[in-house]
């Protein structure tokens, strides 16, 4: 169950990466609302997930997925470019995830 609730988490922090850039400082009320419910719970579901999932590769698996998805949505929605060297550093990003998880 920890697993599920880091990988929603990790999720989650893409929700409030997302919801912040989108808030313009913090000065539109909907965005800094969905940034400050998806920042809380991305941080407790981490928080969950470290009572038995040790910190080093909890954080590392939470960074990971909330980096690759942030890039990911920016590249799919905002038109970011998806050159061949940011879709190779991302696939290392996802392997050293995968890694982590079956190290664990």
């Amino acid at each position: 169950m920890a697993w599920v609730v880091l990988i929603v988490s990790g999720m989650l922090e893409t929700a409030w990466a997302v919801a912040l850039a989108e808030s313009k400082g913090l000065t539109r009320p909907l965005p800094t609302a969905l940034f400050v419910l998806s920042l809380a719970a991305s941080m407790l579901g981490l928080g969950y997930a470290l009572r038995s999932i040790p910190v080093g590769t909890a954080y590392a698996v939470w960074v990971g997925i909330g980096a690759v998805g942030t890039a990911v949505y920016g590249m799919v929605v905002l038109g970011e470019p998806a050159t061949a060297g940011r879709l190779i550093c991302l696939a290392l990003i996802i392997s050293g995830v995968v890694g982590l998880k079956l190290l664990h």
